[in-house]
């Protein structure tokens, strides 16, 4: 039996994994650059091994590193997680050659599997070989690997060259393999996939289909189980999923994956890992799929059927990332995440971590389970509605939008979700009464311990916030019977530093108030304490070019220097953060007057990259 087991990965799945361990008396290693030293998974386990370096091709792909730290913490067996080295039939050859245990589908089969082009082919498909604007819109796709991450939608011929170099350069960062391939893109269809279980005896199961058409950059974000509305066409999934595995003689977990449109399902790839969104599955089988890989990799048999499946499931990806600009992924320190009693919470932070440039920008998996899909759904909004989360800027807003769209909720939805709803989802619909809240509890403290009320009549106390982007000023005063606020209609119940009730119109609100340094919190809307005198070196000259992230300049555009004309949406430089590639683009036509962005340069937020200077209108 498995004594030991390295996982070679990180974060949530590398804590997940943990987890089904601890509970099944296993010893866990975990391995660690040096951006994750004090990361949450590397301080659960029972012993931890440094990769030295940061970038994940120097560390989380290196697998005779990977295999080498197991063989000296006394591993025994090797769980690859998903990402990374998860696909590769190399990594995994390397680990049974070294005598450990492999708890995934034999090498073989992820060859025949892992990379999408020879997938199709096994299946009678094949990849485009040449592009022709008939054949637009089409989607280069990354050869290996997944997550999103090398992909790109392509509608005009002229940005196909560009759209590859892109996604060669993604896919190597992110699973060091830069092959990449193109297919028609069908749009208008449903993500759907199929889980499968396998064991070494023969039998494979069909653990009920998902659906995880809610995606951005081609990254899920929103998934449930079973996929709604699939009729007949699910005994079609389950067919065709069990075809394939047994194509490849296959073992372990893993995945089948369709595009559903217009009644058909077309097949996109098998998945030989375990998904980011299996807990839906697990949520409704009642089972644990790591521990059931755990137990096929000891040899073990599956029962002959797998459990039925009870009640629906939704899991909601929260991503440190803003998705109104463009879903810039942010950084900084994560002071606080809790959600309601009843939710799963899957993570790989804990209160106090940073959140750093290095790898995805995903913070938790929030998974509701309930007897019906509307239950579900209701369950799992008000919970991510009511959840603390005291960071970074982060799509909670987003995920609460999206389950409650009149789309989703009608089991409506497709992949293009989000290019037609996001603008009304990201709009901004700040708390009116969040200044005033933060205003009156700030005064409390101050008032109780730095001298608060005058016996003489005194004009009202003026704090100004940054929230949503814009300024806000809240006016109140501090007065023998205590804290009043200068608002129309708006009578100070209660306040102290942390809790202030309000009633506002005759209806009391209820307002928790968390301050760390300049940021504050007021129930689930952000503010930024500004000062009361700005500080001119703040300004930067019209037309600079902000980074809107940490990141690294990993290119500039061919040829472009400093005086060079520029035209709007012209991209001039790209910065790689958290595994992802972001065009930086001219604002307007006019002239590049500076750049200051030079290929491998680390830049911090707000960092200035370069200047447009617009053109002056006719």
């Amino acid at each position: 039996m498995i004594s030991s087991i390295l996982v070679a990965n990180r974060g949530e799945i590398a804590c997940r994994v943990f987890r089904t361990c601890g509970e099944l008396g296993i010893r866990t290693v975990a391995v660690y650059s040096d951006a994750d030293e004090n990361a949450l998974h590397a301080r659960v386990a029972d012993a931890a091994v440094r990769l030295p370096g940061a970038a994940p091709a120097e560390t989380y792909l290196r697998g005779d590193l990977i295999v080498k730290a197991a063989l000296s913490a006394g591993a025994d067996a090797v769980h690859p997680g998903y990402g990374f080295l998860s696909e590769n039939a190399g990594f995994a050859r390397a680990v049974l050659d070294a005598g450990l245990v492999w708890i995934g589908p034999p090498p073989e089969a992820i060859e025949a599997m892992a990379s999408k082009t020879r997938a199709k082919k096994l299946m009678g498909l094949a990849p485009l070989e040449t592009v022709t604007a008939d054949d637009l819109p089409v989607l280069v796709k990354a050869a290996a690997g997944g997550g999103g991450r090398g992909m790109r939608v392509v509608r005009e011929l002229a940005g196909l060259d560009a759209e590859l170099t892109a996604a060669r350069a993604e896919a190597l960062s992110a699973f060091g393999d830069g092959e990449v391939f193109v297919e028609p893109y069908v749009e208008g269809g449903r993500h759907v996939e199929v889980q499968i279980l396998a064991d070494t005896h023969g039998t494979v199961w069909a653990l009920g289909t998902r659906d995880c058409s809610l995606q951005r950059r081609h990254q899920k974000v929103i998934e449930e189980a079973p996929a709604p509305g699939l009729g007949d066409l699910t005994e079609t999934l389950y067919d065709l999923s069990v075809r394939a595995a047994r194509a490849v003689d296959y073992v372990g977990a893993g995945t089948v994956e369709f595009l559903v449109a217009d009644g058909k399902a077309h097949f996109l790839e098998m998945n030989t890992r375990l998904q980011v969104e299996h807990p839906v599955t697990e949520a409704v089988f009642g089972i644990d799929l790591v521990a059931l890989q755990i137990r096929v990799a000891e040899g073990e048999p599956l029962d002959n059927d797998p459990p039925r499946a009870r009640g629906h499931a939704i899991e909601a990806r929260l991503y440190a990332e803003d998705p109104a600009r463009a879903w810039a992924p942010q950084t900084g320190t994560l002071h606080r995440l809790t959600v309601p009693d009843g939710i799963r919470l899957d993570t790989g932070y804990t209160d106090g971590d940073p959140i750093g440039i290095h790898y995805d920008p995903m913070l938790a998996k929030a998974v509701a389970h309930a007897p019906t899909r509307a239950q579900a759904l209701r369950k799992l909004s008000a919970a991510l509605e009511r959840a603390e989360i005291h960071g970074p800027v982060t799509n909670r807003d987003l995920l609460v939008r999206s389950l409650r769209h009149p789309e989703f909720a009608g089991a409506r939805m497709d992949t293009g979700f989000y290019d037609r709803h996001l603008p009304e989802l990201t709009t901004v619909l700040p708390d009116p009464y969040a200044p005033l809240a933060a205003a009156l509890a700030d005064a409390h403290g101050r008032s109780r311990f730095g001298g608060g009320w005058r016996n003489l009549p005194s004009q009202p106390q003026i704090k100004r916030y940054l929230m949503a982007g814009e300024e806000h000023e809240a006016r109140y005063r501090d007065t023998r019977e205590g804290l009043t606020a200068e608002a129309h209609g708006v009578r100070v119940v209660h306040a102290d530093a942390r809790r202030v009730l309000l009633e506002v119109a005759g209806v009391r609100r209820t307002f928790e108030v968390t301050r760390y340094d300049d940021q504050i919190f007021v129930n689930t809307t952000t503010l930024t304490a500004l000062p009361r005198f700005p500080d001119p070196a703040t300004h930067h000259a019209p037309g600079s070019l902000l980074a809107p992230m940490p990141g690294t300049v990993v290119r500039v555009a061919d040829g472009l220097t400093a005086g060079a004309p520029v035209t709007a949406g012209q991209p001039l430089l790209w910065l790689e953060a958290m595994k992802m590639e972001h065009k930086i683009s001219a604002p307007a036509s006019g002239t590049l007057t500076a750049l200051h962005a030079v290929p491998g340069q680390q830049v911090e937020v707000g960092a200035l990259l370069a200047v447009v200077q617009h053109d002056a209108p006719l």
